[in-house]
This record gives structure tokens, C-alpha cells and sequence, in this order.
């Protein structure tokens, strides 16, 4: 007998109906011959209201105590579904997380899971029952008892996680859009249902903001190999499968604290062009990228960082072999950002370097992890290495160093993350289903998000030498502050004998003011200046693993803001995501804007019930 586990969240049990038909679609999985369990989310905005209860009781609430209030919306959405299947006939039980024995670390509003005693849940099954789990909710120890969550959108995580340890077929996470699609359908009417996708891309658009699946789940479900599918609540179509890669054999135990590095990946095949002092207006990357693309140069890493007056500065990696067509592009393309009136010092320059190297930390379980950047950049500072440019993605940090400290910090990162080996960046040829589990599409770009939930801040003037980005991101991680982008400067500013470069990240909204605060009073023992905060922020994105080796991608996304005059703040980019910063108020129109650039639109509008 085939084992499913279903997850339905807030929308699909939002009312007495609703749950009905829930139980409705149940009895025809359990008729169709097999065993199930089910996962649910609190009814409606049930969670919302509790939160609103405890702040009109207290403007700081208890952790422990918004726990105990949170986890009894869950308790009410799966009572009344274990009714609706019994009354329809269906033999049902329903359970909490501590009944159940989903352990998690003891961390109040935020746990990780440890691992979960299936034995109860087996029982049941023998039973023929099927069995109705609180999700978003655990216990931290078999004695103590006491409830934690796994924080907002934790049903997703409890689904899969009791998938993998029942040995279940499959995951289905029900929702209220038909699947995973190419954009918010909420901000992009047109959006394009998905067939399937892979974990990788998954991960980056879901740790984006796309909010069908959350991050950890999907983390989950790459390492331990499950089948998972988003479908929809309301309809019998196929929705969208996410596809993992075959995982290594690995324990149930530690389920969700497994370490959160599997690779360092380290190119020795890397050489750096940087442009200095371009003109801060829309435009500029979208005309020097798409110089780059007409000539069929492929380009690795992209950073852009903060605007200082009216000038910016870009940099970009390529592969030493087409270092020289890439340098006589950015020359030939320069003299379009000088005045041709004024000619001065401070105007667009050309710089390159070819000694360099990229080293890269990557694993799904960095994310919501504060820290790792910070231990990455403490391992390096402490092996005497200076990082020359930074660049993250949600699953991803790479630092751009001198080549002759390559192997020295491949060494120094393998043991300080416990690796017992890096590979090599894969040449662009090799086949792109072996590193991402899915052939490639014909559209590079499978999907385009969007994030209006950042705040950026600036650190202005910090002295280059190896550490400083190491103590910044550790003073960071110890007040569990999660950062972002993170890019560094190219441009050098040599103040009382110190050269010094900015450096500018995003972080969450909620916690940009303490941010700043924080990093303001370390400045006087650090040594840098400012600390600038802007929360009038978007950060739009587009992610696809057939990006790689597709020269162009990255000029077609900087010319669809150019065209809607839209000026990009911040460029940063991993192998299978770029992502720019733009003013809030326009990042609605940036992701209108790419996602017709890519031809994402489908020929069915897809409608969100309320």
C-alpha cells in the first residue's frame, strides 16, 4: 500500500466548507487504496489573530508563552477534520506535534527538528485510520514536554519531515494557487503554471519570498531524496513537482540540525573586471552587460554595490580565456560614461585582474542559519586571507580572493565545516542534469521574485584588511540577525593612510533599525564610518539553472528596468540566480517588467481564492 502524506494549509481549512471538502478529497486518496497522513495549518488567520490577543496583553510577550498561545490554532483545525472524515464514514484520530513525538531543539518560536518517534502514527495506520498532525508544532524533549513551533510556514516543514521519517511515497502540499508558478500570481496576473522544478531553484525562489513552499522544507526534501508536489486545494490538476537530486544515504536523527555546509567549491579558472565610477542612472548595466552578450562572453559572478555621489561601481568575473575580449568591451564602452566636456580624474575606469580565485561555502541548511557567512569570513581572516568580493545567494556564499591563497583557504573551510572534499567549478558544457537534478529548459529563467520585505544597510569606509567582514557579520550572527546580500565595494578609498571599502547588505525590515543600532556603537572600536539605513528597498529576482553557460541572461533583466527607467542599486548573482535592489515603489513594475522580458506568461489566468 502506497503511503501519502497531504499538508493543507490556513486557506484550505478556513471554514466548516472548506475543511469538508478536505475530507471529501481524503476519502478519495484512502478509496484509491492508500494510507495517509495529514498535515494542517491553523484555519484561516486564526495564527494572525492569537498574535494580535497576546500583543493587546503585552507589547513584549514571552516566547514560550506565544508558543503555548500559537500551537492551539492548529488544534482546532485538525479536531474538526478528523470529525469530517469520521462523520463521511472514514475511520480517523487526530494528533499534536507532542503527541505525535515531533522533538525539536529548544528554541521557542523558531525550533528545528531533531527527529520523530513514527511509532504511534504506524500504529494508527495498521488501524486503517488516517491520521490528522498539527503542523508548525513540536515538543523539545520527551520528558519536558514543552511545545515549540517551527515558526511561520512550519505545517510545510512538519509534512515533509514526517515524510522522510515514515519512509512515506510522497509529499503533496495543498494550496490555493494550482502549483508553483513563474511569479506572485497576486502582482502578475499572466503567471505561468510550472510542471516541475528543481529543489535547487525551489530553494533560492522560496527563500526569495515566493511563499508556496517554505525553505526548510524544501531543504528537507532534497537531502533526504522525497517525492514532493504543490498542487491545489481546489482542483484535480497535476500541479508542479519539485525534483530532488539522489541524496546520500543519510540519518533520521539530527533531521533538520544536519550540518549547513555540504560543499566547498572552489575556480581557480576566474579573472576580474571592474568598472569604477560609472553614472548612477537606469541603464548602465543593461548597455555594458548587453555589450558583453553581443559578444557571446559568458559571465560569472555580477556584484553592483552602493552608489557614492552620482557614480557607481560594477564588477563582473569571467574565465581567464575570454579575460581580454572582456577587458576590450569594458574599455570600448567607457568613454560613454565620461563627460566628454569635463574630462577629470574621478570618471569611469577600467580595472583587471587575473590572480584571482573563487571559493564558494554551499549547503540548503545555511538558510535561517545567522552565522554562516560570518564563520566563513572568521575562517579566512584567521588564515591571513583578504576577500576581494562577496557574493550570496540564499544557499550560497562566494568570495572572490587572490589565487595564491587558493588551496590554502579550500584547506581552512574543509575543516572548519567538516568537508571531506571540494570539488572544482564543473565545466559550462558538462550536462546540466547531473548538477541539478532536471534537464534544461528552453527559457533559461524559470522564475521571477519578488521581496519588499528588506532593508539595506551601508557601512561606509571599512578598512580592507583581512577580518573586518568577519567581526561585522559575527557581531551580527551573535544577536541572531539572518543577513542576506552582502556585497563589498571595488572602489578603494585610502582615508588617513587606510584604504577602506563600503560594504552593504539586506536583512529583514523587523530587524534593520536594531541592525544598524548595533553596528553604530561597534564602529568607534572597528574603525569604520557611517552605518546608513534604507528601508525603501525591493529586491527582485529571477532564478533558473539553465542560466548557466547562456550568455545574455543577465543584460536581457538589467534592460527590462532600464526600459521602465527603473535604476538598480545593488547587483549580486550565484550560478542560478541574479538579483537586483531597486526603490520599493517600483518593484512591482521590475517584476511585471522580467517577467514579460522572459516570455513567462501563460494563457490562463490563475485566481487566488480569498
Amino acid at each position: 500500500m502506497v503511503l501519502v502524506v497531504q499538508k493543507y494549509g490556513g486557506t484550505s481549512v478556513g471554514s466548516v466548507e472548506r475543511i469538508q471538502t478536505v475530507a471529501q478529497r481524503l476519502l478519495k486518496t484512502v478509496k484509491a487504496g492508500n494510507s495517509l497522513v495529514v498535515v494542517v495549518s491553523a484555519m484561516g488567520k486564526t495564527t494572525d489573530g492569537l498574535v494580535k490577543l497576546a500583543h493587546e496583553i503585552s507589547a513584549n510577550p514571552s516566547r514560550r508563552e506565544m508558543d503555548m498561545l500559537l500551537s492551539t490554532g492548529e488544534q482546532v483545525s485538525i479536531a474538526l477534520l478528523a470529525m469530517a472524515l469520521q462523520e463521511i464514514g472514514q475511520p480517523a484520530i487526530s494528533l499534536t506535534g507532542a503527541q505525535v513525538g515531533i522533538v525539536t531543539e529548544a528554541q521557542y518560536s523558531r525550533a528545528r527538528i531533531f527527529n520523530i518517534h513514527t511509532e504511534r502514527i504506524s500504529r494508527h495506520l495498521d488501524e486503517g485510520k488516517v491520521v490528522v498532525v498539527a503542523g508548525f508544532q513540536g515538543i523539545s524533549s520527551m520528558t519536558d514536554l514543552e511545545i515549540t513551533t517551527l515558526g511561520r510556514g512550519g505545517s510545510d516543514t512538519s509534512a515533509v519531515a514526517l515524510a522522510a521519517s515514515l519512509g512515506a511515497d510522497r509529499c503533496e502540499i495543498y494550496t490555493d494557487v494550482p502549483g508553483i508558478l513563474t511569479a506572485d500570481p497576486r502582482l502578475v496576473s499572466d503567471a505561468q503554471l510550472m510542471d516541475e522544478i528543481t529543489c535547487d531553484e525551489m530553494l533560492e525562489l522560496a527563500s526569495l519570498g515566493a511563499k508556496v513552499l517554505h525553505p526548510r522544507a524544501v531543504e528537507i526534501a532534497r537531502n533526504y531524496g522525497m517525492p514532493l508536489v504543490v498542487l491545489s486545494s481546489w482542483t484535480d490538476d497535476p500541479g508542479t513537482k519539485v525534483i530532488s537530486p539522489t541524496p546520500q544515504p543519510r540519518s533520521l536523527d539530527d533531521l533538520e540540525i544536519a550540518r549547513s555546509v555540504d560543499a566547498v567549491e572552489f575556480d581557480t579558472d576566474q579573472a576580474k573586471v571592474a568598472m569604477l565610477r560609472v553614472p548612477d542612472h537606469p541603464g548602465v548595466a543593461a548597455q555594458l552587460f548587453g555589450e558583453i552578450a553581443g559578444q557571446d562572453l559568458d559571465v560569472d559572478l555580477i556584484i553592483q554595490s552602493i552608489h557614492e555621489g552620482n557614480t557607481n561601481d560594477i564588477a563582473f568575473s569571467v574565465s581567464k580565456g575570454i579575460l581580454k575580449r572582456a577587458e576590450a568591451v569594458a574599455e570600448a564602452i567607457a568613454p560613454a560614461f565620461r563627460s566628454p566636456t569635463n574630462p577629470s580624474d574621478d570618471e569611469a575606469e577600467v580595472l583587471v585582474e587575473s590572480n584571482i580565485a573563487k571559493i564558494a561555502i554551499a549547503g540548503a541548511g545555511m538558510i535561517g542559519h545567522p552565522g554562516i557567512a560570518a564563520q566563513m569570513f572568521t575562517t579566512l581572516a584567521n588564515a591571513g586571507i583578504n576577500i576581494q568580493m562577496i557574493s550570496t545567494s540564499e544557499v550560497k556564499v562566494s568570495c572572490v580572493i587572490d589565487a595564491a591563497d587558493c588551496n590554502r583557504a579550500i584547506a581552512v573551510l574543509c575543516d572548519q565545516f567538516n568537508i571531506k572534499s571540494s570539488p572544482a567549478r564543473l565545466p559550462i558544457s558538462d550536462n546540466v542534469e547531473t548538477r541539478h537534478g532536471a534537464s534544461l529548459h528552453s527559457n533559461p529563467v524559470r522564475g521571477v521574485a519578488l521581496d519588499q520585505n528588506q532593508a539595506r544597510l551601508a557601512i561606509r569606509y571599512v578598512p580592507d584588511r583581512p577580518g573586518m567582514a568577519a567581526r561585522i557579520f559575527s557581531i551580527l550572527a551573535e544577536q541572531t540577525i539572518s543577513v542576506d546580500m552582502i556585497i563589498q565595494s571595488q572602489r578603494c578609498r585610502v582615508i588617513d593612510g587606510i584604504p577602506t571599502r563600503d560594504i552593504a547588505f539586506t536583512v529583514a525590515q523587523a530587524e534593520a533599525e536594531n541592525a544598524q543600532k548595533i553596528l553604530q556603537e561597534a564602529a568607534p572600536i572597528l574603525g569604520y564610518g557611517k552605518v546608513l539605513l534604507d528601508a525603501d528597498i525591493a529586491k527582485v529576482s529571477i532564478v533558473g539553472a539553465g542560466m548557466i553557460g547562456q550568455p545574455g541572461v543577465a543584460a536581457r533583466m538589467f534592460a527590462a528596468l532600464s526600459q521602465h527607467k527603473i535604476n538598480i542599486q545593488m547587483i549580486t548573482t550565484s550560478e542560478i540566480k541574479i538579483s537586483c535592489v531597486v526603490n520599493k515603489e517600483q518593484g512591482v513594475t521590475a517584476l511585471q517588467a522580467i517577467h514579460q522580458a522572459f516570455g513567462l506568461a501563460g494563457n490562463q489566468q490563475v485566481e487566488v481564492p480569498t
